[in-house]
């Protein structure tokens, strides 16, 4: 199994034993972190932001992510899960929000939270979702796979990155601030968030995140579903939906819907604007870079199509989670009981003082060299070599297109004669194929 090296904590592993060397994974990735060598891929880990797009589709299940070991929540005394919203949506509707909760308790947990009652949070302290930026318009930080995006590509933008700490930050904090109240050492409680995807399980993952001390570890999503799946079937209790959803953590109607598209910019004031895919997003990054996207006041931005219920780690059809997760909302309060908000108000002064999150800076992966003038240069030189190559983006050369071969060549991570449409028409080309594929020349087989 081949990690990702990088400062930064990645969770994606290629597990080499199944890699066959598709390039399905190299042309999906929106950064252009992977190269095929040795017929394997690898993942440069100072260009991946952890969005899954490689996961997705791999018809190898090569990709995998790792997790926090089940059996690590019993070393403490409460053991609380952040759970997203759009985990109830997973099921269908003969299985019940109530079965669902009795079955996370019988797996071992003995508090549960919703993620997304750290946006009632918000609104009960202040009145409104705040925000801590310096550029308009505001960009979301709910999705890290974005923030990481746009410290590796976008650097500019980073002004324009709301810092305010993310919903299931804020409920875990208001949960240990709780437990902490009522006499439980803060040693004895575990806190673990249920990961819809890989860039939300890196962030907490990461040295010197916004959750460090705060969120122990993450499970993922889809692990999840399958015990409570165990659970149901071994306890064979009556499943069957209940229209009232009083089993439920404290959440209201609209903080339900937050992870899905257009359920963040919903709640802001002002010219909103969502965009989900981050392939779309990327598009759209490039046009605020120029400053040709008009007036807007907020953007909602999500890696993952339609939002969370389309995370690489749901098992079940986006479009039908989404609608279940409606549904649900339907019967919830749209405000926050009474005696909740007096709890959230008690800790008012504890939570204000770390509702904002750390600075983020630029990740430099893309730079050519750290000296402008060595990296004019070489910007020079991908421009002469680009102009060599064939311009079909075949990908067989290792990297996913020509440029980047150029900039691979440049940096002294490839060689022009990789590229096969040029060894063809040039027979005479040392076969060079062997560092990507695995495969001698013929004279030394």
């Amino acid at each position: 199994m081949i990690k990702m090296e990088s400062a930064f904590h990645h969770t994606l592993v290629v597990r080499t034993e199944l890699c066959q060397g598709c390039t399905h994974c190299m042309k999906r990735c929106p950064t252009e972190a992977i190269r095929i060598e040795g017929g394997k891929a690898h993942v440069n880990g100072e260009r991946c932001i952890d969005c899954g797009q490689c996961m997705a589709v791999c018809p190898h299940n090569a990709i995998e992510l790792e997790q926090s070991d089940l059996q690590h929540i019993f070393r403490y005394q409460r053991r609380v899960a952040i759970i997203p919203a759009m985990l109830f949506g997973q099921f269908e509707d003969k299985v019940g929000c109530d079965a669902i909760m009795n079955a996370i308790y019988a797996i071992g947990f003995t508090d549960v939270h919703i993620a997304e009652f750290g946006v009632d949070i918000l609104k009960t302290l202040g009145g409104k979702i705040s925000v801590y930026s310096d550029n308009n318009p505001v960009i979301s930080s709910y999705c890290p796979a974005v923030v990481r995006l746009i410290q590796i590509s976008f650097p500019a933008l980073l002004g324009n990155v709301n810092l305010m700490r993310t919903p299931a930050q804020l409920a875990a904090l208001f949960c240990r601030l709780e437990l902490e109240e009522s006499k439980i050492p803060s040693e004895e409680i575990g806190i673990f968030y249920i990961t819809p995807c890989a860039a939300k399980y890196a962030q907490i993952k990461s040295p010197l995140s916004a959750d460090e001390g705060i969120i122990q570890g993450g499970i993922n999503l889809d692990s999840l579903y399958n015990l409570i799946n165990a659970e149901l079937t071994k306890s064979k209790r009556d499943q069957r939906s209940k229209e009232d959803y009083s089993s439920l953590p404290p959440i209201t109607s609209h903080s339900m819907l937050w992870g899905l598209a257009k359920g963040e910019s919903a709640d802001m004031p002002g010219r909103t604007l969502a965009i989900d895919e981050i392939h779309n997003v990327i598009e759209f990054l490039e046009m605020l870079e120029e400053e040709t996207t008009g007036n807007l006041d907020f953007l909602e931005l999500r890696a993952c199509d339609t939002g969370c219920t389309g995370g690489i780690l749901a098992t079940r059809n986006r479009f039908l989670a989404t609608e279940r997760l409606l549904h649900i909302a339907e019967s919830l309060p749209k405000e926050i009981d009474v005696e909740i908000a007096k709890r959230i108000l008690y800790q008012k002064d504890a939570m204000i003082r770390k509702l904002k999150g750390e600075r983020i800076f630029a990740k430099h992966s893309m730079r050519l060299d750290n000296d402008v003038e060595n990296a004019i240069r070489k910007m020079e030189r991908v421009q002469s070599i680009v102009k060599s190559l064939p311009g079909i983006d075949c990908g067989l050369c290792g990297s996913p297109t020509c440029r980047a071969l150029a900039e691979d060549i440049v940096k002294l991570q490839a060689s022009i004669r990789q590229c096969v449409v040029l060894k063809l028409k040039r027979p005479d080309t040392p076969n060079s194929l062997g560092r990507i594929w695995g495969e001698k020349p013929p004279s030394q087989r």
